[in-house]
């Protein structure tokens, strides 16, 4: 699947909440989740290699956790994601797996999240890392075929922009 993302630092959540109330929109409850980042030897960021991540999702204490791997690769001359995920049910045997690979360990970040359906290929999550207690604005569009990643990078800002966020964050999470 080939996304276009675009992540900013939230300055004033009660604003932002604002607005899209304002426009009728709402987020969903409240849910975690870690990430642990896997990337293959001689990694450097902005360069085209993939990363693998495993992540564990918890939106109920009540219900067991949901684990994915996240097959991630940002092309940068281009602006698109490149994401293919898959649930596992056996998160030690796929870690292991990874690194018999030859990937390693990278960097981990856990997070509360909260999602919000703007279109039928567009999120907007409201994420609030556990680190330090920081809120980013992440939204993600979902490209069509024939659809132009400057295109769609563009409204993705402009929409943040009417959003009055404008701290444009291009680094992902674990590498803040």
């Amino acid at each position: 699947m080939k996304k276009v993302i675009v992540k900013c630092k939230v300055r004033d959540r009660d604003r932002l909440e604002k607005k899209l109330e304002d426009i009728g929109l709402d987020f969903s409850p409240i849910y975690w989740q870690h990430d642990r980042v896997y990337v293959p030897r001689g990694y450097k960021g902005r360069s085209n290699y993939p990363r693998l991540v495993m992540r564990t999702e918890m939106h109920a204490v009540d219900e067991p956790p949901k684990y994915v791997l996240s097959l991630r690769r940002h092309i940068e001359d281009s602006s698109v994601d490149i994401i293919e995920d898959t649930t596992i049910t056996d998160y030690e045997g796929m870690v292991n797996v990874i690194l018999q690979l030859g990937f390693k360990q990278f960097g981990e970040v856990s997070r509360r999240r909260e999602e919000l359906k703007m279109s039928e290929n567009t999120m907007l999550y409201l994420d609030t890392l556990d680190e330090d207690n920081t809120m980013y604005a992440k939204l993600e569009s979902v490209l069509g075929d024939r659809e132009s990643a400057i295109v769609a990078k563009t409204e993705l800002i402009s929409t943040m922009r009417s959003f009055g966020e404008t701290d444009i964050i291009e680094s992902a999470y674990f590498e803040l």
